[in-house]
């Protein structure tokens, strides 16, 4: 604050006989203003320290006991400020004035008011870059999450559209490709992080190699296995030499879906990149049992052209033989389309948020009254909730269970 709080001629001139400050005659030419108090007969106080790291001058004008000449400025009203400097003023104590109240309304108003606008100023920089700036903090395996399942991944604009989620989710989306001694299948899978993490089935990656990874551009690279977790049939596998600019998916929270939400699946079937479908949850807590064997899957891929992962639900078995290394979780049931490669894709809330990892599907043709011809997806697909998936990747960025 660079204004002078005394103005000429604001304190009173004494009688017509002199002045009653003769050092202030030169102005007495201005009318007397009440509502300034008479100036102290003393010379301006020493620094005062009102807390600790502040230093409070009552004046800083011409003149006064320095022997200059001109005004002599006091306490709480100091007199005009050399130019370009800044005056704090405020009360000293016990035994000096205090500048009037019109003065000190204006000061506090001015302080409060400005310390407000510097803090909104700050904030909104701070709300803007949080995310990037966690991100980069941490490196390039943060997983993005979300505590509910209505995080913003859809533009406002086309949320609650199956276009718009395909649009946004379809680039976190992969296929892989993995080889075995038991052979060949295809699968899968979800980019988690920009550092090339990517979640799918343990039955489509446990025992393979090499692994190959085709990215919602076309492009291919290779990937190894990080960890694998069989009684959850969950895999962690990485691009060996990740690209720049992979979008990671958000993980939802799979305790909050609800029978009837909508729904739409994104995976590869039968080696159909891209695929999307949707429908609803028909059920949750579904206990569905699997096998853990690596070959069991792949033989069952490869030998009777079923090509669906087998499981076990209610006492009976779909798409061939579990084999006796089973093990039971509990699966998100949903009508979405799901097909033989299928397996390790998203399963994805309306608002583009990740909600289960699919992994087993009923197919009509595991009838022995059925053919070949009619096997596809009749509507009974299981997904792996995201929160399994969330709480075992610690686990499986270690090695896995199975390590």
């Amino acid at each position: 604050m660079t204004e002078s709080f005394r103005r000429s001629g604001e304190y009173p001139q004494g009688d017509h006989h002199g002045s009653a400050y003769p050092e202030q005659q030169s102005h007495a030419s201005s009318p007397v203003n009440p509502e300034w108090p008479p100036p102290p007969a003393y010379d301006p106080g020493a620094p005062v320290h009102v807390e600790p790291g502040t230093t409070v001058w009552p004046g800083s004008g011409h003149g006064g006991s320095g022997g200059h000449g001109g005004h002599t400025p006091y306490a709480g009203h100091p007199g005009p400020d050399p130019a370009g400097t800044t005056a704090v003023f405020a009360t000293v104590g016990a035994g000096h004035p205090e500048p009037p109240a019109d003065a000190t309304a204006r000061r506090r108003a001015k302080g409060p008011f400005a310390l407000l606008a510097a803090v909104a100023i700050v904030a909104a920089a701070i709300g803007g870059g949080t995310a990037y700036a966690f991100q980069e903090l941490t490196g390039n395996d943060t997983v993005a999450t979300s505590s509910t399942t209505s995080a913003n991944v859809v533009p406002t604009s086309q949320r609650g559209t199956v276009s718009g989620v395909a649009k946004a989710v379809s680039p976190s989306i992969v296929e892989i490709s993995a080889t075995s001694n038991a052979g060949s299948s295809t699968g899968s899978g979800v980019i988690i992080t920009t550092g090339g993490e990517i979640i799918t089935n343990n039955h489509v990656v446990s025992g393979a190699s090499p692994i190959k990874v085709q990215l919602n551009n076309g492009k291919s690279y290779a990937a190894s296995v990080v960890g694998t977790d069989s009684k959850k049939d969950l895999a962690l596998i990485k691009l060996d030499n990740a690209p720049s600019g992979l979008k990671p998916a958000t993980l939802g929270n799979s305790d909050g879906v609800q029978v009837g939400d909508q729904v739409v699946a994104i995976g590869s079937p039968e080696g159909l990149t891209g695929t999307v479908t949707s429908g609803i949850v028909s059920a949750l807590d579904r206990d569905v049992t699997v096998s853990t064997d690596e070959s069991q899957g792949q033989q069952q891929q490869q030998g009777d052209g079923n090509g669906q992962w087998p499981f076990e639900f209610g006492g009976r078995q779909f798409n061939g033989d579990t084999g006796s290394s089973t093990t039971t979780y509990k699966a998100l049931q949903t009508d979405a389309s799901l097909n033989p490669g299928n397996s390790g894709g998203a399963l994805i809330d309306m608002n583009g948020n990740i909600v289960g990892i699919n992994s087993a599907m009923y197919s009509a043709a595991s009838d022995s009254s059925s053919s070949s011809s009619s096997a596809g997806s009749v509507g009974l697909g299981f997904a792996i909730p995201i929160n399994t998936v969330k709480s075992d990747l610690a686990t499986l960025r270690a090695g896995g269970s199975d390590s």
